[in-house]
């Protein structure tokens, strides 16, 4: 048994500087990932922005330590938190054998690269610099202190686009990306074989998601000969109401629902019972929902701009096209059973088992004489 940090202060995103309070972070990408290593023997401690503590009171699965952050105006909490206390509490747990710290932009990461640089990774989402400031902070950080006082550090991209983003400044990169694990045992194997007529949108109702061109190309679906269909929305955000007077206006109400925001428990068997997941955004990183979406046996539909599109045209999970329409829908419905299929043959790859054994493995290679991972 080995004993894992993971750093990652910044739990779920949000949009504002106000960050919004949830009931649980149990549902969250870096907690699904923890309960990887869980699950493989290992001991592992998460350390996150107490800005992100849920509302409710949890009992968690292993330690989750809970920072104050400092500086909150220069180091705002929903982009770049700057825990001071992060220093003296790594000095005081040397029995840490592996450190995995979320993105190379980050104070938290600068902290465990210089304390502990042979037994750290980076894990590395972004591919293009942070828009802060104009993206001055990013330039310098990423050339003097990622590309200098960070160098030792290993990073572990999250896909092929954060790969070659940071290979211009990091020199030790690995070749292997590690995707977004998904905890298959909440993804029932039965749900995807009884495909109803219907698609499902998860996301934040915000600008960027564009959920009324989703709603509007469904439209176009359902008056080219498919009124059966619905369309599931679950999310919520500050265009919320605009989306319900778009389909008050299109006289859509029977079709187009509003789930609200839902754990994985409720979320989960409507995705797999969908022909699709549908996603129109012009602006995101890796979406989980991606992810999970593949691990229910759903193919999706999506625009180009997530850097997990990439597997997905790849591996014929769905079809990619900043363009899609009512005839995508279409196409995605008569082939359904071949994409699912291949959802069915890809999803244990996004294991959150999977993808902690991955980091194990990693390690091992890089210095089989230097850490306690066993």
């Amino acid at each position: 048994m080995s004993q894992i940090a993971v750093i990652n202060p910044i739990l779920y995103t949000s949009e504002t500087n106000q960050i919004p309070k949830v009931h649980s972070i149990k549902d969250t990408m870096i907690y699904t990932l923890c309960l990887g290593f869980l699950h493989l023997g290992h001991s592992v401690t998460l350390i996150a922005a107490e800005d992100y503590r849920p509302s409710d009171e949890e009992t968690y699965d292993f330690p989750v330590v809970w920072m104050q952050t400092a500086c909150r105006k220069v180091f705002l909490p929903r982009a770049l938190p700057y825990m001071p206390k992060l220093r003296g509490f790594l000095r005081a747990h040397k029995e840490f054998d592996l450190i995995i710290s979320s993105e190379v932009f980050g104070t938290w990461s600068y902290t465990a690269a210089r304390l502990y640089p042979e037994k750290t990774l980076i894990w590395h989402e972004l591919a293009k610099h942070n828009n802060i400031l104009h993206r001055i902070p990013s330039r310098i950080w990423y050339r003097l202190i990622g590309g200098l006082l960070m160098r030792k550090a290993a990073v572990i991209p999250r896909s092929e686009a954060a790969a070659d983003f940071i290979r211009q400044f990091m020199p030790v990169v690995s070749d292997m990306c590690i995707e977004h694990g998904v905890d298959l045992e909440k993804c029932p194997q039965q749900l995807w074989k009884e495909k109803k007529e219907q698609f499902a949108v998860v996301s934040q109702f915000v600008e960027r998601k564009r959920i009324d061109r989703i709603i509007l190309r469904f439209k176009a679906f359902l008056e080219n000969g498919h009124p059966s269909f619905r369309l599931y929305l679950i999310g919520q955000g500050e265009l919320e109401e605009q989306l319900r007077t778009l389909v008050k206006q299109h006289h859509l109400e029977e079709s187009v629902l509003f789930c609200g925001q839902l754990g994985h428990d409720r979320l989960l068997p409507i995705v797999a019972q969908s022909r699709a997941l549908l996603i129109a955004t012009a602006k995101d990183n890796n979406m989980v929902s991606i992810a999970e979406s593949i691990a229910a046996g759903t193919p999706v539909v999506t625009t180009s701009v997530p850097y997990n599109a990439a597997y997905v045209r790849r591996e014929k999970l769905g079809i990619v096209s900043d363009d899609w329409n009512e005839e995508t829908l279409r196409e995605i419905c008569e082939n359904n059973a071949f994409y699912v299929q291949n959802c069915v043959c890809y999803r244990d790859r996004l294991s959150n088992v999977y993808c902690a054994q991955q980091f194990v493995d990693y390690i091992k290679r890089k210095s089989p004489d230097e850490n306690g991972i066993s």
